[in-house]
């Protein structure tokens, strides 16, 4: 497995390789973690970005012609890299044996040549313990979360933005955990906070405390602009949490289209008025709860761990007990 991603890192990407490994670990497989690929034998390579590991991607079909190859296309790959790189991400499109994507709709943002390679795998998550029976009352606030890195993919403050917009007295407060992705961002969430009474940015938390703030939370807003299929929907449908999300394909995608909790992607006031009507209808509010827990069987450990084998077996012919390596690059 190898990343850029130090070990410790709280990158997405270097969540879902980790979470992987130790996946197919308990399936019998053996996976290695490196930093940088040289050209090195195993029996299967498995690449998640197909831009940022076009090199190694390159390398390794140059290298090992005859050896399977994975590639899982991240939420950039598809949606920002595409474009502007198109010539190094579709290389590794066209020359992986399978692709995965992490959400419902990818077949339908990628060039048609490529969807006969392609298998959908929902990200997982584990099931919340010891959080049923959320009691809020003692609380003063109607708590909201954001939750990943503060950076433009995530749209990271427009949740901040339309509290702003809210009545006086409107209860929400809206809490941000991540680390901001450079000072730029540094600089925004430290204005936001002077700015705003009804914000709070909790800095980079561990999982634990993530787990947690979405235990004490009504709602996640899910405001990316561009997504892959983030786990953190996952989580959020694993733990009962109703989301607002932005109306990408990368949440579509995993929310599905009938989903009633949606609002124009960048749009700060319609945002401002889902959250009002999340704070003030009950039934809304619920309804959104019961969506999302209709869908939390779709996000197990299992049926990620047996996508993952489906992948590996039927396209690549891997056996358990094999040595994978599996590729990723953030």
């Amino acid at each position: 497995m190898i990343t850029p991603a130090a070990p410790g890192s709280k990158a997405g990407n270097r969540a879902t390789a980790e979470r992987w490994q130790a996946l197919l670990e308990q399936a019998g497989h053996k996976i290695s973690i490196v930093t940088a690929y040289h050209g090195e034998p195993c029996d299967l390579f498995l690449a998640l970005h197909a831009w940022r590991s076009h090199e190694a991607v390159r390398l390794f079909r140059e290298t090992w012609p005859g050896k399977p190859l994975v590639v899982a296309l991240t939420g950039t790959d598809i949606y920002l890299h595409q474009p502007q790189y198109p010539e190094q991400t579709h290389y590794s499109m066209q020359a992986a044996d399978a692709l995965i994507g992490l959400h419902a709709q990818v077949g339908d943002d990628i060039p048609g040549a490529f969807r006969d390679k392609l298998v959908t795998l929902f990200q997982s998550a584990d099931r919340p313990t010891g959080q049923s029976g959320k009691v809020f009352s003692e609380s003063p606030y109607f708590d909201i979360c954001v939750i990943g890195h503060l950076r433009a993919e995530k749209d990271s403050l427009r949740a901040a933005k339309a509290a702003r917009r809210l009545p006086a007295d409107s209860r929400i407060r809206v809490s941000c955990a991540g680390k901001a992705h450079n000072e730029h961002w540094e600089s925004l969430a430290n204005q936001e906070l002077k700015e705003n009474p009804r914000f709070r940015w909790l800095g980079e938390l561990e999982k634990t405390d993530v787990a947690k703030l979405m235990a004490e939370s009504r709602l996640l807003v899910m405001s990316s602009v561009m997504e892959g299929g983030a786990n953190v929907v996952s989580e959020a449908c694993r733990a009962g949490l109703p989301v607002i999300a932005s109306d990408i394909s990368g949440n579509t995608g995993l929310l599905g289209e009938d989903y009633r909790g949606y609002y124009p992607v960048g749009d700060t006031q319609a945002l401002a008025k889902v959250l009002e009507r999340a704070e003030n209808d009950s039934r809304f509010l619920e309804q959104l709860r019961e969506h999302v827990g209709q869908l939390a069987s779709r996000f197990t450990p299992e049926k990620e761990l047996e996508s993952l084998e489906q992948r590996l077996h039927s396209q690549c012919s891997a056996a358990p007990g094999k040595t994978l390596k599996l590729t990723l690059l953030t």
